[in-house]
């Protein structure tokens, strides 16, 4: 008996297979074309993509794992959050799917606030331009032949999940990314569905991320050489699916992704929201438990955006970083190349250097951008903090934590210990995979999700903390001037 992960991103999807045990068997991988931002601030991608990338994984798999992938009783999905994809009749897509990383509809957010005061109680979040529903508000107001003929609306996976099934459903942890669900009640909210004039007829049906949602239909149950019945859980969104790859499910257990995008995750036993922070406060997709996070925009998209400006690799500008540091940097930079979520909730907020002078090089760009990002996450912890939230042990994932030297000034300015995992995958495909075997066999989350095995423990650097929190002051000060100044 096995199990499959299916990992749904915007450059690609990748699907794993794991055993009884949850021991990783084999993985395939296929790209995605990558989206578009026909206008400055909007990102899209068409849901046919991901389907495409799908099949191309599983195929993969299918050709390297034969008799592995035809013992599939379970799967579960992954996917990235928020975005939305529109239905029409015979549930044919209506538009390329408005994606996390779109900042258009920040006026179709105040609006939804003012046309519902209640909206932060219910959602126990702050209507932001990435989530589902103000998207929703944007194609109501600027396209609105194509919101006369939405019949459904989809996050990625549940697209993907409607190809793979036949089934319109949806997890608990996706579903509280919508700003249409009552968090606390883990059930869609009329109040906040009718602000954007929709109805529960429009949504999916939820269920818990480890319980059965649909089961595979027939035809690819016998495309991939399966015996039937195969069980599709309810899956995770992404940093969901990442907890639960990593066993953080438990209240206080938490990890700092440092990928495209920056995530300080944590676990809670009850709904907490910190509305005044910025802090997203969702459904986990275990049951009867929730999770906080602070999220940034651009992690290490910030060197990626320095890479394509200087031509020096990524991997290049962290080692050339990590060879010149001594501390706190001359320069500091604000990491709002695409708007910001936590603590500032402004999609329009743009990067910054400040402090450049003749001597500043690449390797010091780096290094600002780097600790540009570790003041971020310092933003996300500080605002955890200010809704309660005690972190009691964190992991580091993500392309990011390759780096001994941003692991060290995040373990410095968060002040506690980080835990690196050894080597291996346990992002988004493990979580899901981990989540078909529990809807499979009815195994306990508990019992199946555990941390993997720590390579190595990085500790706070006491002798630059000082430097630090005095450089973390600064950076604090800039963005309300330069804001300012850019009004």
């Amino acid at each position: 008996m096995t199990f499959l992960g299916i990992d749904i991103g915007t450059s690609g999807v990748k699907a794993l297979l794991i055993d009884a045990a949850g021991k990783p068997l084999g993985d395939a991988s296929a790209p995605a074309v990558e989206p578009v931002r026909p206008h400055p601030g909007w990102s899209e991608q068409n849901p046919a993509d991901w389907w495409k990338a799908t099949l191309g994984a599983i195929d993969k798999l299918k050709e390297a794992h034969p008799q592995k992938l035809a013992a599939v009783k379970g799967i579960g999905l992954s996917g990235h959050m928020h975005g939305a994809t529109l239905l029409g009749e015979n549930d044919d897509v209506l538009r390329p799917c408005i994606l996390w990383n779109d900042g258009r509809s920040a006026a179709e957010c105040a609006e939804m606030e003012a046309a519902l005061p209640r909206l932060r109680d219910i959602a126990g979040n702050i209507a932001m331009p990435g989530f589902t529903a103000p998207k929703i508000a944007w194609v109501r107001k600027h396209e609105p032949e194509i919101y006369s003929r939405i019949r459904k609306v989809l996050l990625p996976k549940a697209y993907v999940r409607l190809l793979l099934t036949g089934e319109h459903v949806e997890d608990m942890s996706d579903a509280a990314g919508t700003l249409w669900l009552d968090v606390k009640r883990r059930d869609w909210s009329d109040e906040l569905l009718s602000v954007t004039g929709l109805t529960r007829d429009h949504m999916p049906s939820l269920v818990e991320g480890s319980a059965v949602s649909a089961e595979l239909k027939p035809e690819y149950v016998a495309r991939w050489g399966m015996t039937g019945p195969v069980v599709v859980a309810g899956g995770a969104g992404d940093n969901s699916a990442a907890a639960c790859g990593i066993g953080a499910i438990r209240p206080g257990e938490g990890f700092v992704s440092l990928g495209t995008s920056g995530v300080l995750f944590v676990s809670n036993e009850k709904f907490s929201p910190n509305t005044e922070g910025a802090v997203h406060a969702f459904c986990h997709s275990i049951p009867d438990t929730w999770h906080q996070m602070g999220v940034i925009l651009s992690a290490t998209d910030s060197l990626n955006w320095l890479s394509r400006i200087t031509g020096k690799k990524q991997a290049e500008l962290s080692g050339e970083a990590a060879a010149q540091f001594k501390g706190p940097g001359e320069a500091i930079f604000l990491p709002y190349l695409s708007g910001e979520r936590t603590p500032h909730n402004n999609a329009n907020a743009r990067g910054s250097f400040v402090g450049l002078s003749q001597s500043t090089d690449p390797a010091q760009m780096a290094q600002a951008a780097m600790e540009g990002v570790t003041f971020a996450m310092r933003d996300c912890q500080r605002v955890l903090a200010d809704a309660g939230t005690a972190i009691n042990r964190l992991l580091a994932v993500g392309g990011g934590s390759k780096s001994a030297l941003w692991l060290k000034m995040l373990a410095t300015n968060l002040d506690m210990e980080i835990a690196l995992p050894e080597d291996g995958d346990f992002g988004g495909a493990l979580g899901a995979a981990r989540l078909g075997l529990c809807a499979a066999t009815g195994a306990r989350p508990a019992d199946v999700m555990s941390m993997p095995p720590i390579k190595t423990v990085i500790s706070p650097d006491t002798s630059l903390s000082a430097a630090y929190s005095a450089q973390y002051a600064r950076y604090r000060a800039l963005y309300p001037a330069i804001e300012e100044a850019r009004s």
